[in-house]
């Protein structure tokens, strides 16, 4: 069922909900003064549209960076009678006091605020307008949602040397909300009665009190006959909490699990306390006690334990309190406790470290409250993924993406996520991937090269980049990429792993793509961000894949894009070509890419009479006898002179060399090159070497143009014989052949 929910398209709901949010103006809203956002007013939408407007876009300004918060957004559901809200999700510093306000007169059902930090008191106020529909509430890790601003002293000087102080407010209760069954108040803030907060509601079905330190939960048996969860994850129990959570007996599920990093906890587990609960919650279908220490063996003699099929009945548990359960558990969580290894456990999901299945487990279960905990599972999932095969490639990734989106500022997810999707995304698992889980993924991997400068975070996301088809996989998000990369490559110090992996990237970006494509990364700063590369390595005297991968990307950029050119020569491209070939004389790589680019700046009419100065061509002359990577950079040396050559002989404005000298050098390099020899060069195009074909000005070019054709249809016919006709090279050449001025050994060719 995961293959298939990946690989479907998404529906046609968030289709048109994803476009509405982005062209707001050209579909819903119009805008009023130039600034606020306002609905049409034949407008009327549903909650099920409402809800997922405001849902989505909070996901959008939290996931996607190129999305544009708006001020007034909240604004457009502040009228019931024509958009109704009843169930939205918001997050972090994405909503802030004036955005609930605004929807106050709704009458929602359900409202999640998590971590939203920038909620003051006022949003209190706010939620009793709520009070008498909402059934579901979380302020999970709304941490100033209790604070209002005092204003000591009523002047203005005054304020300006007593900033507003926070005051806490001892007497929000909830009074009046008769409705509610369902809520969470994780990492609330200290000082907060919470017995007086809760007293008034009538009949509670859900509570969570995450983070939380009480040391009398008394007050909780006043919901006993109507208590069907409890969360009291991280609270240091004591033996008067177990006393009052055993009473609770319609409790379905339970967590009294804990974080046994944060702090020093005095409790320990006993047989005596999950035998406890056997007995008396006898309902219980998921409990979860992840991190704590087991005070005594709770376990069953190890012979007994290691017989038989393993088995999730109770009566063969391993864990003996648990044998008196009437059933398996629905969830048990043991992450980071010794009984998650054991052979039966008496449960259809367990949490826990012992192998990918518990794993995974605990990762989807702690993902959105507890990143402290997903961040160590999935170090656990890393190390599974690089060392052993991954059996569930699919769930592992969409957890390990939602857990990355989810916490796009925490550093120890971003870190551990950022290596865990290197290796899901690796060859050996490609085949299992479609389009739409790749997408996500290099979308979760550009978030987090934004928002992290963090070398780990950077390193592991260029790494990860490497697993995909370049550019194909990575144009849907072209512009993006480049800016990154080139953003990466610009800071002043820099990682060596990641500034060569970045260049590499990038000159993968730059080859094969459209030349609309490389004028636009072009003028990104593209062509001056290479050449300053190549400066910092002339300067320190090394010539490695940075220097050789900054060369080839400039020949790649500057491939049929004479405005790259242009800039190659402007930002003194010309004087890093001669001072590397000074540097290192014996570098044929980088000799060939070097060359090539030069071929690119040659195609151009208008910049060649640049390169018409006596240093240029006694080194390109002096090039043609050059035996560096085979034929490649004599030929490119031809290649650039051949364009020079078809200006004529008016264009040759210098003295030394003579025209006549460097054409016989010419004919004697073609001559030299064997016909058949395999090449390391890539054409997308023969439209330049075709165009020095029906011309008498220079037959040298022409015999050049005529050899490359030649060579590289006899050495890859299926490649480039269909390229030679689609782009009319047969009657050139056959009209060639009738020329009067064309050289015999050409014509030959030529037929």
């Amino acid at each position: 069922s995961l293959k298939m929910a990946s690989d479907s398209p998404e529906s046609l709901m968030t289709l048109c909900t994803d476009y509405c949010l982005r062209n707001l103006e050209g579909t819903l809203c119009y805008l009023l003064d130039n600034e606020t956002l306002r609905l049409h007013p034949d407008i009327f939408l549903p909650s099920e549209i409402c809800d997922k407007l405001v849902n989505e876009y909070v996901e959008l300004v939290k996931t996607d960076s190129i999305f544009e918060p708006h001020e007034s957004f909240f604004t457009l559901f502040s009228d019931p009678r024509s958009t109704r809200l009843a169930r939205i999700h918001l997050r972090e510093h994405i909503v802030q006091d004036q955005d609930l306000e605004a929807i106050r007169k709704q009458d929602l059902i359900e409202l999640y605020l998590t971590n939203c930090e920038k909620l003051t008191a006022k949003s209190l106020q706010t939620l009793v307008s709520f009070s008498h529909t909402l059934i579901s509430l979380s302020l999970f890790g709304c941490c100033n949602i209790f604070y209002e601003e005092e204003n000591p002293g009523g002047c203005e000087d005054d304020c300006l040397v007593n900033p507003t102080r926070q005051v806490l407010v001892k007497d929000f209760t909830f009074e009046g909300f008769s409705r509610l069954r369902i809520l969470n108040l994780g990492r609330l803030i200290e000082g907060v009665n919470v017995e007086t907060l809760l007293r008034p509601l009538a009949s509670l079905a859900a509570l969570d009190l995450s983070g939380i330190q009480l040391n009398d939960v008394g007050f909780l048996i006043q919901w006993k006959d109507s208590l069907v969860s409890l969360v009291l994850y991280n609270m240091d129990l004591s033996e008067e909490h177990i006393q009052v959570i055993a009473q609770l007996c319609k409790l379905r599920h339970l967590d009294i699990s804990r974080d046994h990093l944060s702090s020093y906890y005095k409790f320990k587990l006993t047989r005596r306390v999950l035998n406890l609960f056997v007995e008396n919650l006898v309902n219980l279908t998921s409990l979860d006690i992840s991190g704590h220490t087991m005070l005594e063996n709770c376990t069953i003699p190890s012979m007994e334990e290691k017989m038989g099929q393993t088995s999730i009945e109770p009566a063969k548990s391993s864990i003996a309190p648990f044998r008196g359960l009437k059933r398996p558990l629905q969830f048990l969580g043991l992450f980071e406790t010794s009984l998650c290894r054991l052979t039966h456990i008496p449960a259809y999901k367990v949490s826990g470290d012992k192998n990918e299945e518990q794993v995974l487990n605990a990762i989807e279960a702690y993902t959105e409250h507890r990143p402290e905990i997903t961040s160590r599972a999935i170090n656990l999932l890393f190390d599974i993924a690089r060392i052993e095969r991954c059996s569930q490639l699919l769930r592992a990734l969409q957890l390990v993406i939602t857990a990355l989106k989810c916490h796009k500022d925490d550093k120890n997810i971003q870190v551990t996520g950022s290596a865990a999707l290197f290796y899901l995304t690796n060859s050996e698992y490609r085949m299992e991937q479609s389009v739409k889980l790749r997408r996500q993924v290099i979308q979760v991997v550009l978030n987090g090269m934004e928002s992290y400068q963090e070398v780990t975070v950077q390193r592991n996301c260029c790494l990860t980049l490497c697993n995909f088809s370049i550019p194909e996989e990575l144009e849907f998000q072209y512009r993006r990429v480049n800016e990154l990369l080139l953003n990466i490559l610009n800071q002043s110090r820099q990682d060596e792993s990641i500034q060569r992996i970045a260049v590499h990237l990038c000159n993968a970006l730059v080859c094969q793509v459209d030349n609309d494509h490389k004028e636009a990364v072009g003028k990104m700063g593209f062509v001056m961000t290479m050449l300053k590369l190549i400066q910092k390595k002339l300067a320190d005297k090394t010539c490695d894949q940075v220097m050789e991968f900054s060369w080839s990307a400039l020949w790649n950029i500057t491939d049929e894009t004479p405005d790259n050119c242009e800039m190659f020569l402007n930002y003194s491209g010309m004087k890093l070509f001669l001072e590397c070939l000074k540097e290192f004389p014996e570098k044929q790589e980088l000799h060939r890419n070097m060359l090539g680019l030069l071929g690119n700046v040659a195609e151009v009419k208008e910049l060649r009479p640049q390169l018409m100065t006596s240093q240029f061509i006694s080194v390109f002359s002096n090039l043609l006898e050059s035996k560096a990577d085979g034929i490649e950079v004599s030929y490119n040396a031809c290649g650039v002179l051949s364009h020079i050559m078809f200006d004529g002989p008016e264009a040759w404005r210098i003295y030394e060399p003579h025209r006549e000298e460097v054409v016989k050098r010419m004919w004697a390099a073609i001559q030299s090159w064997d016909i058949n020899s395999r090449r390391n060069i890539n054409y997308r195009s023969f439209e330049p070497i075709l165009r020095l074909l029906p011309q008498g000005i220079s037959p040298v070019s022409q015999h050049w143009a005529t050899w490359a054709l030649y060579n590289l249809v006899s050495v890859y016919p299926d490649k480039y014989c269909p390229l030679l006709i689609k782009e009319g090279g047969i009657p050139l050449l056959k009209d060639m052949i009738k020329m009067a001025s064309a050289r015999q050994e050409t014509k030959e060719m030529a037929r």
